[in-house]
């Protein structure tokens, strides 16, 4: 059986999201690959990142700073993101999609 390359979803679906960011001249893969080696080396400091989890945090937040480096996602905005993010995901029962709810 084949090991699939991802381990979770959102793993796919974040680096979708940047190769398509790159894709579309929001930022080059070069600049991408300065910021993720930056935050990979300052995570590195504490810890080993073994591809997983710890792998794709420090993407999320390599990303984070480029878009907000960029003026394209501001800090606020990204913790607001991820608080109602963390509330829906709380809120939804198991096995469920988890669904942000509309802001009027």
């Amino acid at each position: 059986m084949k090991e699939p390359v991802f381990l979770e979803p959102w793993h796919a679906q974040i680096f979708a999201l940047t190769v398509h960011l790159s894709e579309t001249g929001v930022f080059s893969w070069p600049d991408w690959a300065q910021g993720f080696g930056a935050v990979l080396a300052e995570q590195g400091l504490d810890k080993e990142l073994d591809g997983g989890e710890d792998y794709f945090l420090a993407w999320v937040e390599a990303l984070e700073r480029l878009l907000t480096a960029r003026g394209l996602a501001g800090a606020a905005d990204l913790a607001r993101l991820k608080s109602d993010w963390e509330a829906a995901y709380l809120a939804t029962p198991h096995g469920q999609p988890v669904r942000l709810a509309q802001r009027s």
